[in-house]
Parts: structure tokens; sequence; C-alpha cells
């Protein structure tokens, strides 16, 4: 199970009131509703293995080299609507990764790579099935039938969720998970700074690609004078070919980074409990992460 843990912790923080605090008065809502979603993804899916996967790198470089607008409007002071961090949710971030240790739940970032990269590399190299928990949809380009790659897509949380597999993929937007990127490059992504290719939308996008096969078939056919594209759409995808010689880069999820080493196992007993024992009194853990230690416990007598 690979935990997109940025995804996790913004619907916890979102989702669990802001009463929710240490004793000291610090909120914790992002910290206690991480540990309830764990609580209850060990208790419905009981993975062998888990791993928080982080973003060390939120807007890499090479991604903005590529395409400048990715994710602009996230930077603080980018516009009047910028998607700025709460500032009661960032402090909550280094509490979030000192329990995640102290459990000993692995947790992996790497520089210049974004949490979905970590999570690409992982569930491309892994040899048993595997789960990623995201409420984010370009990690769908992952889901792989063949290879029991699924996406735990929350609904209302994660005890309310879609297990996305390449039939709930083809049902709902009519494309495989190899064939997700290349929709989301040309239907472009607001939320990611991503135009897109202009009249061009998912249901659109998706369509192309059931006649043309991928992106590469579109472009070939935008440059045929004899293909059945209407000449709006052509001119369309022709002016945008700037844009999709990059895009398809961009939106694709690395499957390529340099790990580290780290022990995937997920743990039946606290790493290092007296870090821990501080940790819970400091921050006023409490039920959450009973109930978590509880759950590791009976998870490992029942493997």
């Amino acid at each position: 199970m690979l935990l997109d843990t940025a995804s996790l912790y913004f619907r916890a923080y979102f989702g669990v009131p802001e009463s929710v605090k240490a004793p000291d008065g610090t909120p914790v809502n992002a910290v206690r509703g991480l540990l309830d979603f764990i609580t209850r993804l060990v208790q419905d899916h009981h993975p062998d293995r888990l791993v928080a996967c982080m973003d060390a790198d939120w807007r890499p470089q090479w991604r903005v080299d590529l395409v400048p607008s990715y994710k602009t409007h996230r930077l603080a002071g980018a516009s009047e609507v910028a998607e700025e961090i709460p500032d009661t949710l960032s402090p909550q971030v280094p509490v979030i990764e000192q329990v995640l240790d102290a459990l000993g739940i692995a947790r992996v970032g790497v520089a210049g790579y974004e949490a979905d990269d970590v999570i690409g590399t992982l569930a491309t190299a892994a040899t048993t099935p595997v789960r990623i928990v995201t409420g984010d949809r370009d990690l769908f380009q992952l889901v792989d039938d063949a290879r029991g790659v699924q996406v735990v897509y929350p609904l209302k949380g994660v005890g309310n969720a879609q297990v996305i597999d390449e039939a709930a993929l083809r049902e709902k937007y009519g494309v495989t998970g190899t064939e997700y990127a290349d929709m989301a490059a040309l239907r472009g992504d607001p939320s990611d700074g991503l135009p897109g290719v202009k009249g061009i939308g998912e249901k659109t996008a998706a369509q192309l690609i059931r006649e043309y096969g991928d992106l590469a078939g579109i472009r070939a056919a935008a440059a045929d004078p004899l293909s059945k594209l209407t000449p709006a759409r052509r001119k369309n995808i022709l002016e945008g070919a700037a844009y999709l010689d990059v895009a398809p880069t961009v939106v694709r999820v690395a499957t390529d980074v340099p790990l580290p080493d780290f022990d995937p196992l997920l743990p039946h007993e606290p790493l290092d409990p007296m870090t821990l024992e501080a940790l819970t009194i400091r921050w006023g853990l409490g039920t959450s992460l009973t109930r978590l230690l509880d759950t590791l416990a009976q998870d490992g007598t029942n493997t």
C-alpha cells in the first residue's frame, strides 16, 4: 500500500475540526486525522507493506522548465486566490513525520520529485499487487489490472473509498490506465496550471484516444489533411504543438526515481516506543494513536 501522504493529510485537515488540539492549544487535526485514515486502511485492506510517500519537492524545477505555469497558482502571492498551505496545517507536517518515524512506518521522499513520482517508481517496480491511496486523479495512470495495481480513491474519507481498476476507468472515462496520462495532457488541469488543448475537454480527449490510439496518433491525424478530424479540432491540436511536445513528460509520473534504502514492512509494534510516548503526550494524540497501535498489533497476530 502506497500512501499519497500529502493528499491524505490535506483531506484530514479539512475533514477533522480544528478544535482537535494538543494540550497547548495547537491544532493537531491533520495529525490525528491521518492516523485515523491509516488505521482504517489497515483494517480494510490488511497490507503487509505500507509506504508513506512524501513530496520532497511539490513543484519540481524540471517540470516547471517544461511548463512554466505548472502549479504557479499554488505559490503564495501568485494571485488573489493563491492556494496557500493554511498556517495551521504546515506546523503539523513535521509532527506527522516524527510520528510515522517513531511508529516505524516507512516514509520516503526524494529531492527533486513529488510523492506521485515515488509512488510511480514503487508501483512500477513492485512484484506483488499494489494499492495506491490518493485523492489525486493523476495517479489513475498507474492502474494496471495485469500487474495488480489499483487506486483507492477516497470519496468521503478512506472508509468510503472507491477502488479504481481498469473497468472503473473505462466506465468513468473511457480509457485505460496507460491512456489516462494522454487524456490528462490533452484536457489539461487548471488545478495544476496545465492549459490543455483549446476546445478539448475530458470526453473529447477520451474519444480522440479511442479513435486514434494515443497522443502520437492524434497528433499524426492532425497533421494529415485526409484524416477525419474537424477543421477546428485539427487547428487547435496543431496550434497546441509546443504544449503537447512537453505536457506528457510533465503529466506522467516518473518511474525511475533513485530511492533510498527503507523497510516497507508494516510494523506491528512501534519502532521507537519512548519517542512515540513523548510525542503522544506533547501533541495529545490520544485515541487516534491508541487505535492505530491496537490495529497494527491485531493485524500482526492475524498475519
